[in-house]
C-alpha cells in the first residue's frame, strides 16, 4: 500500500458510520423532547444542534475520545448572568439524565452518554438580535454558531471534496498526539491555508504538516509532537523518493500511532 492510498482509507474510516450517526440523531431528539418537558412554555427561544457535527467533521469516538456534538439551547430571557443559564442546563440534565456523567467545562455544561458527548452551550440574544454565549469569564460573547460551515463548504469545494477528509486526518492525528491543539482553531486554520500544487489526499496532508511550526509561546510537550510529525513526514518522503512506499507508509502510520 502506497501513502497516498492508506491516507486516502483512512480518511474514509474516519467518518460516523450510519449506526453512529443514527444513534447521535436519536439523542438529538430525545435531547429536544426532555428540553420541551422540563421548561416552562416559552422559556426557550431555540435550540439547534452545531460544529462538527454540522460540517462533516466530527470523528468517530474510536478516533477520538472527545469527539462531542455541540448544542446551543437559547434562552428568551436575556437579564441573567451567563452562570445562571449554565445552572439552569445543570440542573435539567440532572434531572432528565440522572445516571450520566454531567459536568461544567466553561462556558458549557457536557453531558456523556455511552455513544456520544454533548456539550450544551447556553445563549440569550442582546440588543441587537445577534446570539451571545458566555465568554468563560462571567461576561458574554457575541457568536454566529454556523458562520463557519459556509465558509468550509465552499473551500471544500474549491478543493475537490479534499478539505474536509484532510481536517479528519489532522484531528486524528491531533486525537492521537494528545489533544495538541484545540479542535475548532485546528479547523478553522487547515481552512484558512493554501494547497499549491497539491493534488490528492496525500499532498493535501502533507502541505498541513509541512505548515506546522514550533512556537515559544507553546508548552514543550506541543513543541515536541510538532517536531515528530514534521520528521515523520520528511522520513515518509524520502523513503517515497528512495521508491520504497512499504517504509514511507510504516513511518506515516507513526504519526496517529497506529
Amino acid at each position: 500500500m502506497s501513502v497516498l492510498s492508506f491516507l486516502t482509507d483512512l480518511a474514509s474510516s474516519a467518518v460516523l458510520s450510519g449506526t453512529e450517526q443514527q444513534s447521535i440523531n436519536t439523542s438529538v431528539s430525545t435531547l429536544e423532547s426532555r428540553l420541551g418537558l422540563h421548561f416552562q412554555a416559552g422559556a426557550i427561544k431555540q435550540h439547534f444542534r452545531f460544529g462538527s457535527s454540522t460540517r462533516g467533521t466530527i470523528l468517530p469516538r474510536s478516533m477520538d475520545e472527545q469527539s462531542d456534538v455541540d448544542y446551543m439551547i437559547v434562552f428568551n430571557d436575556a437579564s441573567a448572568t451567563p452562570q445562571t443559564y449554565l445552572n439552569r442546563l445543570r440542573s435539567f440534565v440532572e434531572r432528565r439524565y440522572g445516571t450520566s456523567e454531567i459536568y461544567q467545562s466553561q462556558p458549557t455544561i457536557v453531558l456523556e452518554l455511552n455513544h456520544i458527548k454533548f456539550d450544551l452551550v447556553p445563549a440569550t440574544t442582546d440588543w441587537f438580535g445577534q446570539l451571545q454565549i458566555p465568554n468563560g469569564s462571567g461576561g458574554w460573547q457575541v457568536t454566529n454558531p454556523n458562520d463557519f460551515n459556509t465558509t468550509l463548504e465552499s473551500k471544500n469545494k474549491e478543493h475537490r471534496s479534499l478539505i474536509k477528509p484532510t481536517i479528519r486526518l489532522f484531528k486524528f492525528w491531533n486525537a492521537a498526539s494528545g489533544y495538541v491543539f484545540p479542535s475548532f482553531e485546528m479547523e478553522k486554520w487547515v481552512c484558512g491555508l493554501s494547497f499549491w500544487f497539491a493534488s490528492n489526499q496525500r499532498d493535501y496532508f502533507f502541505a498541513v504538516i509541512d505548515a506546522l511550526s514550533t512556537d515559544f509561546s507553546y508548552t514543550q510537550r506541543v513543541n515536541n509532537e510538532i517536531t515528530r510529525a514534521k520528521v515523520i513526514v520528511q522520513n515518509a518522503k524520502r523513503y517515497e523518493a528512495e521508491g520504497l512506499p512499504l517504509k514511507a507508509e510504516g513511518e506515516i502510520r507513526k504519526l496517529f500511532r497506529l
